[in-house]
């Protein structure tokens, strides 16, 4: 018989898979990373396979760990609902999340009604603001933790998803806009990652372009390039039905790593459990 998996097993491969590093997911599950290994090396031992190929760079899943991933978020899931189900002191709480606005459009609605379905008693309070002033916030406390992008996909904070940028347009390629040599771009302020990502490209690329209009609104950054006076630049799950996205001759645009960042170095449980659950949820959407 088969002996049962401990869920702090269970608990740490998830963080594993998700972050892609053992030092990584040492941090997030408050354990040294030669206990991270021996832990992954037991649940490997019980399974009857290999989880993760690991490598110099880091970890990263087999075809059985990609496979049992999907039951060890299930099985975590169904535990917290459980608990919550049949606790008599439910999670409560409040928090202030942060997340830049295509994210929250992409991606918040789900994650709040999937978390409010285990967790009705906490309160989530929401800023919009870019990556930027979103650490500026949470180094002041200002808000209790956020999704924040990076350039680098290998952070060893654990990128939990990676997104795809992309060329925006009302219209299905660049020349039927008719934009001439000068490309007019709709971009966010010129502090946020979308922007310099978009001028470096084109600055690559030797492309001429100039910058029409310049917001960290979705709104009206969508609304310009609805009206085909301007192209814009965003993540790809945050484009409407009905605008195109383009392709050469416009120079391809990098990823971004989306990250869950803490304020407090000892959040609430209800901090803690709304990071869990986005760690969770978010690679799934």
């Amino acid at each position: 018989m088969q002996p049962p998996i401990d869920l702090r097993l269970l608990v740490t491969f998830v963080h594993a898979a998700h972050s892609g590093s053992l030092s990584a997911t040492a941090v997030q599950v408050g354990r040294t990373q030669s206990a991270v290994t021996m832990q992954m090396q037991r649940l490997e031992e019980i399974v009857g396979q290999s989880l993760l190929h690991r490598s110099g760079s880091g970890v990263r899943l087999t075809g059985g760990g990609e496979r049992f991933l999907a039951y060890a978020e299930r099985i975590l899931k169904i535990h917290d609902e459980a608990l919550s189900a049949f606790s008599n002191r439910g999670l409560r709480g409040s928090l202030i999340f942060g997340s830049p606005e295509d994210y929250l459009i992409a991606f918040f609605p789900t994650l709040l009604k999937t978390f409010g379905a285990i967790h009705p008693d906490v309160e989530i309070k929401v800023v919009s603001a870019p990556t930027v002033e979103l650490l500026t916030l949470l180094a002041s406390r200002q808000i209790d933790l956020a999704l924040i992008s990076t350039l680098n996909l290998a952070d060893p904070r654990g990128v939990v998803r990676a997104e795809s940028l992309v060329w925006v347009g009302s219209k299905p390629t660049l020349e039927l806009h008719g934009f001439g040599d000068t490309v007019p771009l709709a971009l966010p302020a010129s502090n946020a990652m979308d922007h310099r990502a978009a001028c470096d490209a084109m600055d690559r690329a030797r492309m001429k372009y100039k910058i029409s209009y310049a917001s960290n609104s979705i709104a009206g950054l969508v609304g310009v390039a609805r009206s085909g006076l301007a192209i814009s630049v965003m993540t790809q799950e945050a484009v409407p039905s009905d605008l195109f996205i383009l392709d050469k001759p416009l120079p391809g645009l990098p990823r971004l790593g989306v990250l869950i960042a803490i304020a407090q170095p000892e959040p609430s449980p209800a901090i803690d459990a709304f990071a869990d659950h986005i760690r969770r949820v978010l690679p799934t959407l």
